[in-house]
């Protein structure tokens, strides 16, 4: 349940929120711009704002707003290199972070549910409150930040999920579906088998199983920074072929798996076939970090670490 969800659940069920938002973070701060979190009024929490003591310290005065009556939105300076003075959050880790917060009730409900339904969002935090504009075009793709502690704004796109499309439906892509929908993607898995195939069956996880032909596929792969692909099909050439027909995709990461001599060879193949040594250097293959990975589930670790590590990338 992302923390948007979390706030209608509990709002629906007659509690009030604390939304807690970074506006703004310098040098290490573990909380960077636009990390949210909510505390709500029965004691229960989603999201994170950076973690350790910081975190403790203003989840507690987040419970000590309830008592307050009308308690307008206000910024909090945290200073993560100096102890013991006003603004101090406990933490040595250097940088610092500025944290809003606003109280949320039963009259945000229907902003907080055209935020949980828009496919396309842009959100403007401000010291007056936070409000979202439906079907932007042209949204930031980094969250836009102006501040001061009486006066800030922070301007970010939400409702564009991060996609994984997994070409191939075997065994690896089963463990793969299973940990990127704890990462909150949105999993898609094609193949050009079929539906009765065993573990086509035991994927539970993915978001959506397409039976395509694969000189179709790159159809079916949309392009944008949101957009993460992985090869995994059943074998040399399908694998081969597919990389050809996505190469020149304009998505946030390609990979394909497979060992150091298949990949050697589909590559000197494309070299055969006019593809440059700057487009083929863009492919991560094989995929993940080499952690020499042997079990599905350790593949699809590898890989995720790679995929965190591109989609953090600035």
């Amino acid at each position: 349940m992302n923390i948007w969800s979390f706030i209608r659940s509990k709002l629906e069920a007659d509690n009030r929120i604390i939304l807690l938002v970074v506006i703004h973070s310098t040098g290490s701060s573990p909380g960077r711009a636009g990390f949210k979190m909510a505390v709500s009024e029965d004691g229960h929490l989603a999201g994170s704002i950076g973690g350790g003591v910081m975190e403790y310290k203003l989840v507690e005065l987040a419970r000590k707003q309830f008592s307050i009556e009308k308690r307008p939105a206000f910024l909090l300076k945290q200073d993560h290199e100096q102890t013991g003075t006003e603004d101090s959050s406990g933490m040595i880790c250097s940088g610092n972070q500025y944290v809003a917060f606003y109280p949320v009730n039963e009259s945000n409900l229907p902003l907080i549910s055209m935020i949980n339904e828009s496919s396309k969002i842009q959100i403007e935090y401000t010291e007056n409150g936070f409000s979202a504009t439906e079907n932007m075009e042209g949204l930031p793709a980094e969250p836009f930040v102006s501040m001061d502690l009486k006066q800030w704004k922070l301007v970010e796109q939400a409702g564009i999920e991060n996609q994984l499309f997994i070409i191939g439906g075997g065994h690896v892509s089963v463990s793969v579906s299973q940990l990127f929908k704890k990462l909150d993607f949105q999993v898609i898995v094609l193949d050009d088998r079929n539906m009765e195939l065993s573990t086509i069956q035991q994927n539970s996880y993915a978001d959506q199983i397409r039976i395509i032909d694969y000189k179709d596929i790159a159809d079916q792969i949309p392009e944008g920074p949101h957009v993460f692909v992985v090869i995994m099909t059943f074998g040399h050439r399908s694998d081969a072929r597919v990389l050809e027909l996505l190469i020149d995709k304009n998505v946030r990461y390609l990979g394909m798996m497979g060992s150091e001599r298949k990949v050697q060879s589909i590559f000197e193949d494309l070299r055969s076939k006019g593809i440059s040594e700057e487009r083929l250097s863009t492919i991560d293959a094989p995929i993940g970090l080499p952690v020499n990975s042997e079990t599905p589930m350790e593949i699809a670790i590898s890989l995720a670490a790679k995929v965190i590590m591109v989609k953090n990338e600035k």
